[in-house]
C-alpha cells in the first residue's frame, strides 16, 4: 500500500535521478517539539512537499522525488527503509529536526561509516553530496553549518549500500530564532530550495 501511494504521488519519469526524501516521524511520533509548540513531523512534511513544488516550479521537473510519507501517517523504519530500496532512488535523504539546549544552533548531516569497510564508493559521494547541502544552506540562510558527520542510523546503514544516503538536521526547534524560522512558510520554502540546490550542484558534480 504505502509503494503504491508513493507512485500515485511521484513524478515517475524514467530518464530522471530519483530523490528518495525520508520525511522523518509521523502520526504519533511528532519528533522534537519546538519552543513555540511546532513538531519536527510537520516541518519536515513541510521541507518534503516544497522540494516537490520547487522541483517543478523552479528545476523545470529535472528530478523525480518520492517521499517516503504524504500525510501526517506514521511508518515504522523498517517499512520506510524497505519502501525506500523498493523505489531505487540516485539519492537518499532523511529529513530530521533537531533538539537539545536553548543555544544550539544550525545544521549538520550524518552519513554512515563502517570501520571494517573504510570509505566505500557511497560514503565519499554521500559525503560530497552533504558537503554540497551543508554549503548552499549556510551561503543562503543565516544558520551555522555544523559540519558533516557519522552515525550508525539504521536508515543510513541499509541504504548506503545502494546510493547515496544522508540524514540531515535541519535545525534546531528547542531554539527560539530557529524554531521561528521554521514555523513561517518562508523558512520552510528557502530551506527547501537550499536542499535541492544542493543536489543539484552535487548531481553535476558527479556527471
Amino acid at each position: 500500500m504505502l509503494l503504491k501511494m508513493c507512485f500515485i504521488f511521484g513524478q515517475g519519469k524514467e530518464h530522471q535521478k530519483r530523490i528518495i526524501v525520508d520525511v522523518g516521524h509521523g502520526g504519533k511520533d511528532s519528533g522534537a517539539i519546538g519552543v513555540n509548540g511546532i513538531q519536527e513531523k510537520d516541518v519536515v512534511l513541510a521541507i518534503g512537499k516544497e522540494m516537490i513544488r520547487l522541483n517543478k516550479s523552479i528545476f523545470g521537473d529535472e528530478y523525480d522525488i518520492y517521499l517516503t510519507r504524504y500525510d501526517d501517517s506514521f511508518f515504522t523504519l523498517s517499512e520506510r527503509i524497505n519502501l525506500a530500496k523498493s523505489l531505487r532512488g540516485d539519492i537518499f535523504i532523511s529529513l530530521h529536526c533537531n533538539s537539545f539546549y536553548s543555544v544550539a544552533r544550525g545544521m549538520e548531516i550524518f552519513t554512515f561509516y563502517s570501520e571494517s569497510k573504510k570509505f566505500d564508493y557511497n560514503t565519499r559521494t554521500s559525503i560530497s553530496l552533504g558537503d554540497e547541502i551543508l554549503r548552499e544552506s549556510t551561503l543562503n540562510i543565516n544558520i551555522e553549518n555544523r559540519g558533516m558527520k557519522f552515525a550508525n542510523f539504521q536508515v543510513l546503514r541499509e541504504m548506503i549500500k545502494f546510493c547515496p544516503a544522508i540524514l540531515i538536521e535541519v535545525g534546531f526547534l528547542n531554539n527560539p530564532v530557529e524554531a521561528a524560522y521554521f514555523s513561517e512558510p518562508s523558512g520552510i520554502r528557502t530551506m527547501a530550495l537550499a536542499i535541492l540546490s544542493g543536489i543539484s550542484n552535487y548531481l553535476k558534480k558527479e556527471l
